[in-house]
């Protein structure tokens, strides 16, 4: 039960040595947040004087280590040795001395001990030794030069970089990709083929507990300043500014977390979009001048080598335009509009989906490919997917360069970008939109054909309220119904089972951030009160920004979390600028006021000090809703709630609510992880797949097609059709789609590319010396022909290699462009397989291209488009073409 907040005394204004009395102004059966503390459960956080804090809260993490230790080992830093969430699992019962040593596990081979799943706690500081047979693997690098893993994969001897532990009991991660970072690389000192690692379990480490005490110890008087009636809010907004001036680098940038050195493009953009761009526009600026590269915006390291598999650099527009609308500066805005317009150019030619007029990449942030993507999805399959947040951000990026071409006077670039923009608006309205639940579905899918991810992406979705791609009926609709927890606004909704909490199973005080201000703009108070709470609850509780929470339970321990995360405290910051004050600057020169406060929230607030370009405002605001009642600048009222920024003074702005009533509306649901994805494969004439504890049913997927609903595990195959399946639990939730396999695949055209190419001498792997080697300098333009009996649409594909960089980060993902008769049908995008890992062959995108009866000319070039965020290196080996026939 909400309750209104009762008047406060004036003289906790600007928050005083003496708290209130109990004001409750949010509650739940979760936590309650007052005037002047949160409390959940045995938990409180607390102001106690003047810029200052206590807490006492416990993760439940450190009360609950139990001895059964979940595990598997991982060679190259791939899941790789069982299936995928099958786990070893041992029993840990330490000695006199704290130590045990584990049993002889062989790799590949399952170990459960028989104690498994006991309830009981591990004594801490426990050191472990675990123990690993590698034998088997190293006598088939002998034997064949490669071992062939768990999914059918080869690993070759000279690929072979070491043998590593993954686990969810700390200090172990299932963050395969960094475990090396990590230190859990297993050695083999007496060279048997044992190999070992021991590790310390259950102790105490700082990141697993939270700081006690805050108390302000950094000058914050050049940022503006915030007196209010409630202690609480005060204190978070000071303690955001303390940790502003802590992320204020000497070079003038912002620095990403106090884990997290340097700039980076995502987060340093959303975080000006949501204040940091009002807090300290000349920092902002610097900061985004970081993220340039031959007048073009930098996609950071990501998954495969980042752009074109990672493909959101362009929320750089939406700082870009912030930076703009506040300084009102004609040459940033000259600058910017150059970049972005060259940066958007190559994203039309490389991640562009003509079919669907989508635009391809990973999802905007949730950028650990475990985490939000089935397993199966390797990191072109990803490039090959559609996100709703990706789309989003592309959207706002064609409206951002129609206004800035319109101002600068590029009128035809204006229609065009305008038209991109409705086309794109269109296409996400058309193919993401879930009619049944009433908010867009996360991303398209799958390999040859493309199927919707019906889960919510709670990012995409305030995206598309707050961008205008939802309109009307349909805007409210996706605030509404958009799944949210207790704690808040998680990024995907249902979650994956059996994966740490980080992206999955987690809230961002970011998202929830963007996700409040779409909320406001819906005018849904119900969903703006449950979206502050949660991040003040968060920030009171743990005493800092932290970069994420768990959904399940609100708790700060996650796979990876930093303190003070710069888009955190931005989102902080943001909500008294943005949503409670209502302050949106305009391109044209002037600050608007459209302020959203919901009912249980209401109290006297002021800004003092807020500069805007020569201008400098002191702001006070009481009463609550979305609607002004009276609204006076320098004394004297006004009809407009705005106020224009020319010229240099100092003005102050007096603003009264109508106390209106906001609107409802809000699905808060428990947590819940959804079925595990089935693993299927076509034997024979039968496609079949292993029966999931939990699924009432499966759905069959031909052609990306629904062939309808089965209670069996197997249905008939036809030949070169491909086939997927998802589990459907008792409520109608859905699994993942199962990897997508072609019937008879032995029946696809294969076509040896090496016959056609003039420089044949490969520098890079002699493990596959049918491959190509595709450089900068070498290779750049390979034509060849090949002949078809019929006439009609086929998919084409290659084999590749990339090892110039690993998995999850780096910048070296390889593109070509594919040309048919001719004509240019798409990029061939080759991602990174691994740091070093030439012999480790997967397949690129797969490309719908139309062929002539008889003879057809392929070539596949290197165009400028092509070049990578790296740019001095773009190199992969390239193996046989496949030709598969559509019909």
């Amino acid at each position: 039960m909400r309750k209104l907040l009762m008047a406060i005394p004036l003289a906790v204004m600007a928050g005083c040595s003496e708290p209130t009395t109990e004001q409750k102004i949010y509650e739940s059966e979760a936590f309650t947040v007052y005037s002047d503390k949160v409390v959940q459960g045995k938990y409180t956080a607390e102001v106690v004087g003047q810029h200052h804090m206590t807490s006492d809260y416990l993760s439940p993490e450190n009360e609950n280590y139990l001895r059964t230790i979940p595990f598997k080992f991982s060679i190259n830093l791939k899941d790789n040795e069982l299936p995928y969430n099958v786990n070893h699992q041992l029993v840990v019962r330490p000695n006199a001395e704290g130590f045990f040593e584990s049993p002889v596990v062989t790799f590949g081979k399952l170990y459960v001990d028989k104690e498994a799943g006991v309830q009981e706690v591990l004594e801490p500081d426990s050191e472990v030794r675990f123990r690993l047979d590698m034998r088997p693997v190293l006598e088939a690098f002998e034997k064949k030069g490669y071992y062939t893993d768990v999914h059918g994969d080869k690993i070759y001897k000279e690929d072979f970089k070491g043998v590593f532990i993954a686990g969810s009991s700390f200090p172990l991660s299932y963050d395969f990709e960094n475990l090396g970072n990590f230190g859990h690389q297993l050695t083999d000192e007496d060279g048997d083929g044992i190999f070992e690692i021991t590790l310390k379990m259950n102790y105490r480490h700082p990141d697993r507990y939270v700081k006690t005490d805050w108390e302000l110890s950094k000058d914050i008087s050049a940022y503006p300043q915030l007196e209010t009636e409630m202690p609480l809010l005060k204190a978070l907004y000071d303690m955001a500014l303390e940790e502003t001036v802590l992320l204020s680098e000497a070079d003038g940038t912002f620095r990403t977390g106090a884990k997290w050195e340097g700039v980076w493009t995502r987060d340093v953009s959303y975080a000006i979009a949501l204040g940091m761009g009002m807090a300290d526009v000349e920092r902002a600026k610097t900061s985004l001048l970081k993220k340039v590269k031959r007048d073009r915006i930098i996609q950071d390291t990501g998954s495969g080598g980042a752009w074109p598999v990672s493909s959101d650099r362009t929320t750089w527009s939406l700082a870009a335009w912030e930076i703009y609308a506040v300084t009102g500066d004609p040459e940033w805005l000259n600058f910017a509009y150059k970049v972005i317009k060259n940066s958007v150019e190559d994203d039309r030619e490389v991640i562009l989906d003509h079919a669907t007029g989508l635009m391809r990449g990973e999802s905007s942030f949730l950028d650990w490919r475990v985490q939000t993507y089935p397993r199966w999805m390797d990191n072109v399959d990803i490039y090959r997917s559609m996100n709703l947040g990706t789309n989003a951000v592309h959207y706002r990026t064609y409206q951002i360069l129609a206004d800035m071409a319109g101002i600068l006077g590029k009128s035809e670039d204006q229609k065009a970008f305008i038209q991109y923009g409705e086309d794109l608006k269109k296409a996400i309205n058309e193919y993401l939109w879930l009619p049944e639940q009433k908010y867009y579905g996360q991303y398209l899918y799958g390999r040859r054909y493309m199927v919707t991810s019906p889960k919510s992406e709670t990012l995409g979705e305030a995206f598309t309220v707050l961008f205008g791609i939802a309109d009307g009926q349909r805007a409210a609709d996706v605030i509404a119904n958009t799944p949210m927890v207790a704690y808040g606004a998680p990024c995907v909704y249902p979650q994956i089972p059996n994966m740490t909490p980080y992206h999955n199973d987690g809230i961002w005080p970011f998202v929830q951030g963007f996700w409040n201000l779409a909320a406001a703009k819906s005018g849904n108070g119900e969903a703006v009160a449950q979206g502050l709470a949660g991040m003040y609850r968060a920030a009171a509780l743990f005493l800092t920004n932290k970069e994420n929470m768990v959904a399940d339970n609100g708790d700060f321990i996650t796979s990876l979390n930093s303190d003070r995360q710069l888009w955190s405290v931005a989102g902080n910051l943001g909500m008294v600028y943005k949503l409670l004050f209502g302050m949106q600057v305009s391109p044209e020169g002037n600050v608007d006021f459209n302020p959203v406060i919901p009912k249980d929230f209401e109290n006297k607030m002021k800004l003092t000090g807020f500069k805007l370009r020569g201008k400098i405002f002191d702001i006070s605001i009481e009463g609550y809703g979305n609607q002004i009642k009276s609204f006076k600048v320098d004394g004297k009222r006004s009809n407009v709630h705005s106020v224009a920024l020319a010229g240099e003074g100092k003005h102050q702005v007096e603003i009264v609510m109508a106390n209106n009533d906001l609107g409802k509306g809000l699905t808060v649901l428990p947590n819940k992880y959804h079925l595990p994805m089935p693993e299927a494969k076509v034997e024979g004439d039968q496609f079949k797949w292993n029966t999931v504890e939990g699924a009432l049913k499966y759905e069959v997927f031909v052609d990306g097609k629904s062939a309808g609903m089965v209670e069996s595990t197997y249905v008939p195959a036809e030949a070169l059709k491909e086939y997927a399946v998802r589990a459907v639990d008792s409520e109608g939730d859905v699994s993942f789609l199962s990897q997508p396999v072609l019937a008879d695949a032995q029946k696809v055209q294969t076509v040896a590319i090496k016959p056609y190419v003039k420089d044949k001498n490969q520098k890079i792997s002699k493990a596959i010396p049918e491959m190509v080697d595709l450089t900068k300098e070498r290779n750049t333009h390979i034509s060849w022909t090949v002949n078809e009996k019929a006439a009609g649409k086929y998919f084409v594909w290659f084999d590749y290699t990339n090892g110039a960089g690993p998995w999850n980060t780096d910048n070296k993902c390889a593109t070509r462009t594919l040309k048919v008769n001719g004509k240019s049908v798409g990029p061939i995008v080759m991602a990174q397989r691994g740091a070093n890992e030439w012999a480790s062959v997967g397949q690129t995108n797969i490309i719908e291209v139309t062929l002539k009866k008889g003879k057809n000319t392929f070539s596949l070039d290197f165009e400028a488009f092509n070049e990578n965020m790296n740019v001095d290196e773009n190199t992969a080996l390239l193996g046989k073409l496949y030709i598969q026939a559509m019909e």
